[in-house]
């Protein structure tokens, strides 16, 4: 799996030293919650989620580990997942499990790195994304990215014992493209 490069992280591979650190991110509802399900896997369908992905294209199991440039620990993760099958499209995903370094644009440069990898290396016209319609920081970076907001789901995800809209957004190759064009 290739390695990406961005001015402040790096995207790579996740190694099997950290796949506990990501589990307990994975499995922690101050870091999951209060935007998205909730449920705790095992470690070792955790791992074999983490060692399939890269031949599933349905998984919702990370991709990459975010790092800082010039750092070994990792400090997020981020995924792409088809989520429909028939409609050709891929959905990205991120998490910053690392408290302190939410809100320091590493989650925004990341997607950003997907999305370009995404488009570098498939024929994909689209790459959406889903948000909990509360999740502000989430639908913020999408947002700043150039997704643009195509509607919202009613009802669509189950968590924290009720029924919540999830907003969908998508950016078309051309729209990255032209969002991505020095001036």
């Amino acid at each position: 799996m290739a390695t990406l490069d961005g001015p402040n992280v790096r995207l790579r591979p996740l190694e099997p030293s950290e796949y506990r650190a990501v589990f307990g991110w994975y499995n922690d509802p101050e870091t999951v919650s209060p935007y998205d399900r909730f449920s705790v896997d095992t470690f070792d369908d955790f791992v074999r989620a983490v060692e399939s992905a890269p031949d599933d294209p349905g998984s919702l199991a990370p991709r990459f580990g975010i790092v800082r440039r010039g750092e070994a620990a990792v400090l997020g993760v981020v995924g792409h997942y088809r989520p429909h099958p028939v409609l050709e499209t891929v959905d990205v995903w991120y998490v910053i499990g690392d408290r302190a370094a939410r809100g320091r644009g590493y989650g925004r440069e990341a997607v950003a790195l997907l999305v370009d990898h995404l488009y570098a290396t498939t024929a994909l016209e689209r790459v959406g994304a889903t948000c909990d319609v509360e999740n502000v920081a989430s639908y913020r970076l999408l947002e700043g990215l150039g997704f643009r907001r195509e509607g919202t789901l009613q009802a669509a995800l189950f968590h924290h014992g009720g029924w919540h809209d999830v907003r969908v957004y998508g950016v078309t190759r051309t729209q990255w493209a032209a969002r991505n064009r020095p001036a």
